[in-house]
């Protein structure tokens, strides 16, 4: 009767791992299948070294430099909040999306000092500021 438990593999369809330098018993021991002398006899030889895939290795072009896996910041530049917005407007990345001066709310966003700023009174959240825009939004609140 044919069930679950009573399957057996075909015959010759299981193989077993040669073991070798296991001793001369086993037809395998003294140089274990690797022959006399020569590189490839000995110990800690490398694979690739072994089957000449060390000059493929050395023929492929590699990556230089280093890309980093933090996101970049978005750039919004002090002239074109004088466009988009008025005096006393609150600035968060909701905003700026809203305007299409950023593609993505995700990704961080900067205010460079890029331009004069006009505006006075501007609340700015969520958003990483410049020196050079922190020295002219200082400027327009003193005056």
């Amino acid at each position: 009767m044919l069930d679950l438990h009573t399957i057996k593999s075909a015959r010759g369809a299981i193989k077993k791992r040669k073991r070798v330098g296991r001793g001369n018993a086993s037809g395998h021991g003294t140089y274990s299948t690797r022959g006399l002398k020569g590189q490839k006899s000995r110990s800690g030889v490398g694979g690739l070294k072994r089957l000449g895939m060390r000059s493929i290795l050395l023929n492929i072009p590699k990556m230089k430099g280093f890309k980093s896996k933090k996101a970049k910041s978005q750039v919004v530049n002090l002239e074109d909040l004088n466009k988009q917005f008025k005096d006393g407007d609150k600035i968060t990345p909701a905003t700026l999306l809203k305007r299409g001066l950023i593609k993505e709310i995700a990704l961080p966003v900067k205010i460079l000092g890029k331009g004069k700023l006009e505006l006075k009174n501007l609340h700015f959240e969520k958003v990483k500021i410049s020196e050079s825009a922190k020295e002219q939004i200082k400027v327009n609140i003193k005056n």
